[in-house]
């Protein structure tokens, strides 16, 4: 356990809804520090994303990735505007550009429904869905560096990379996540591998490799499938999902279709982990299209900050921050049974979800 009870989080708000969400998911946490017995939070704000490319052609500054590399953990909004680009006509995605940086390799989405909120399925098992993915993303199609090529404006191209070391290392990671669901919910862990192994040698290597770590997990249940298959039974019973391990670009793709399937991205967080550092950011994007109006859904921002609080409890051995995950968590739970967000055709938007939150972090 650290001495020093103050964490430091380095916050990157960006563009669109990101400075509005991240300024909510600030107010949640001012309110749980009340709670968490001494322990505290300095907060330190970053300028970057598309509108500072617009304004100084820099995404991000040097300093401002030395102070993400400093801090205990970042805490990040959105990035991107859909017209500001690079002259290679690719978006501002300041986001991979600290993935590659600091070598945030494993990519954590948990997605789970909320009963108190409208269904989007129709099944009712739906209200038990409760599934992670987990991608790897310091390679793959969707590999950081270098770019693909345009070659005399007739043909593009892209390069899959899979390596062992990559492909072992989230294997362990995914793994790791799934005993400790499995102690939480005092049942067997299950790990999918989701692969396009009959099409790509590529994948074929990935799924070996796969193989080889879950036979050192015999405690946790190990299986493969195809991402196209597993697209398909994601709509048909997203319940029967627990970890699920993919590429790079599967990944996204998959756990948009996972959000999608409990309603929002307004509701599904993320972290972006490596070995020494990890970013906490919302799955959704910067929807510029409704920035300024107050009414975008801040609970994926918030939740995020619920798994900072975790990784933090788990680098620093101090249990207090776990269970100010846990008060938060149960908070957005109660609160989504108070109030519904606009894309739920609820009247709720960023301040009343957050005053609802914040009510049952006092009461819990």
């Amino acid at each position: 356990m650290r001495r020093d009870p103050c964490f430091h989080i380095a916050v990157l708000p960006g563009d669109g809804i990101g400075p509005e969400v991240v300024g909510a998911c600030l107010q949640v946490l001012d309110v749980l520090r009340e709670r968490l017995g001494g322990l505290s939070f300095d907060f330190r704000h970053l300028e970057g994303g598309a509108a500072h490319y617009q304004k100084t052609g820099i995404a991000f500054s040097q300093e401002g990735l030395d102070e993400c590399k400093q801090a205990d953990a970042v805490l990040f909004g959105a990035i991107g505007l859909p017209d500001v680009r690079y002259p290679d006509g690719t978006e501002i995605a300041t986001h991979f550009d600290l993935r590659a940086a600091m070598d945030l390799y494993a990519g954590l989405r948990p997605v789970r429904s909320y009963p108190g909120l409208p269904c989007v399925l129709v099944d009712k098992r739906a209200a038990r869905i409760d599934l992670v993915l987990i991608r790897e993303q310091s390679e793959g199609l969707l590999q950081p560096r270098p770019r693909g090529t345009v070659e005399e404006d007739s043909i593009a191209r892209e390069t899959m990379t899979i390596s062992r070391s990559g492909s072992r290392r989230i294997a362990e990671f995914a793994f790791h996540v799934a005993a400790r669901r499995a102690r939480n919910r005092r049942r067997p862990g299950r790990v999918l591998c989701v692969d396009k192994a009959n099409a790509l040698v590529s994948m074929a290597f990935f799924r070996r490799l796969f193989d080889e770590v879950a036979a050192a997990h015999p405690e946790t249940q190990a299986a493969h499938a195809y991402v196209d298959a597993t697209a398909m039974n994601l709509v048909r019973s997203p319940w029967d999902f627990d970890v699920l391990l993919t590429e790079n670009a599967f990944g996204g793709i998959l756990s948009d279709l996972a959000a999608g399937l409990v309603g929002s991205l307004g509701l599904v967080p993320s972290a972006d982990i490596g070995d020494q550092h990890a970013v906490f950011q919302p799955a959704h994007g910067s929807a510029p299209d409704i920035a300024g109006q107050g009414i975008a859904n801040p609970v994926a921002q918030i939740l995020s900050a619920a798994l900072m609080l975790d990784w933090l409890a788990d680098r620093h051995g101090e249990p207090r921050l776990a269970h100010g995950a846990r008060i938060i968590e149960h908070a957005v739970d109660k609160a989504l049974t108070l109030v519904c967000p606009i894309e739920f055709g609820g009247q709720d938007g960023t301040q009343a979800i957050t005053r609802a939150v914040m009510a049952q972090i006092r009461k819990s």
